[in-house]
């Protein structure tokens, strides 16, 4: 779902529907959480306890999980999202210009969302776009060659 689709906060039913769907299959965690983002656009504080208790694990171990994975969220992101690749190929390119840029364009640091909640911006380590970096991603479509001013105009919108 994209982040501009996002549903309002669960009701505890809600989430112990969706892990049941989910706690059968080997090594569930991480589809539990991948379905809650993808209902949701975050995993939400109140699916920690029922998830923790459906798998035998503690918080710990739990926020170790969505902690250590960089595309889950705790909270629901803006209404576009924009990854700015941070590998080496689109930093040879400009990519560390066009990430300072974009943030101070739009006032942010990495992960934040502008206070309207239009825009968040996170970093990503590979687009696969190396040959015609810098490299960008907006709402799930990636872009080469990319220029601060022209996502920033993109994501305004």
């Amino acid at each position: 779902m994209p982040a501009s689709q996002t549903r309002a906060a669960p009701d505890a039913g809600e989430i112990r529907a969706l892990i049941a769907r989910h706690e059968g299959l080997e090594g569930p965690l991480l589809p539990i959480l991948h379905a809650l983002q993808a209902e949701y656009g975050h995993v939400p504080g109140e699916a920690h306890g029922p998830i923790c208790d459906a798998l035998n694990i503690s918080r710990a171990e739990l926020h170790g999980v969505i902690s250590f994975y960089h595309d889950f969220r705790e909270r629901p992101a803006g209404r576009h999202v924009v990854k700015i690749c941070r590998s080496e190929a689109c930093q040879a390119v400009g990519g560390a210009v066009l990430a300072a840029r974009v943030l101070d364009l739009l006032g942010l640091s990495w992960g934040g969302t502008t206070p309207d909640g239009r825009v968040t911006v996170e970093p990503v380590y590979c687009l696969g776009l190396c040959a015609i970096g810098p490299a960008a991603m907006i709402d799930g479509a990636v872009r080469g060659r990319v220029r601060a001013e022209a996502l920033v105009a993109e994501v305004a919108r």
